[in-house]
């Protein structure tokens, strides 16, 4: 299983707001192709985030990731929740973060991982820091990766 987080790591981590209050958020189309394909050849996916946002509901709906924990800043709980619905051990998901808040659970999957542009705490705990950065490209990356490691792709 693939977590991820989505500000910062899905998203751009930039948060516009409109005039009337409406939220939007930068996606890239790269990582819903990746997530979409890793889905169609048997990886799970499941988003743990920070903030409750409608957007966020929108895109995981569209990418078809039905595990979605929104409002979770203790994100080892929503983990523990997860593991135990899909009857899963820590030694088989990766998890993408970019925050501080993320380190607990980075600190716990058998694969860490955060984009280019986390924080440079992050960055120096984790396992593999990918070359793009968040909302372009960085959770394709572990995707493609973890595909390509299993002779899926």
């Amino acid at each position: 299983m693939v977590i991820f987080d989505i500000d910062g790591v899905l998203s751009d981590g930039r948060i516009i707001f409109g005039s009337d209050g409406t939220e939007y958020k930068v996606f890239d189309a790269h990582d819903g192709f990746g997530i979409t394909r890793g889905r169609d050849l048997g990886l799970l996916f499941a988003a743990i985030s920070g903030r409750n946002s409608k957007v966020t509901t929108m895109r995981m709906e569209k990418l078809g990731v039905k595990e979605v924990h929104q409002n979770q800043m203790n994100k080892v709980k929503s983990f523990r929740q997860i593991l135990k619905k899909y009857k899963l051990a820590a030694e088989e998901v990766c998890f993408i973060g970019d925050d501080e808040f993320d380190l607990p659970l980075l600190r716990i999957v058998a694969l860490s991982a955060a984009p280019r542009d986390a924080m440079k705490r992050v960055t120096a705990e984790v396992d593999y820091v990918t070359r793009q950065r968040g909302g372009r490209g960085a959770v394709r990356e572990v995707v493609d990766m973890i595909l390509g490691a299993k002779g899926l792709i």
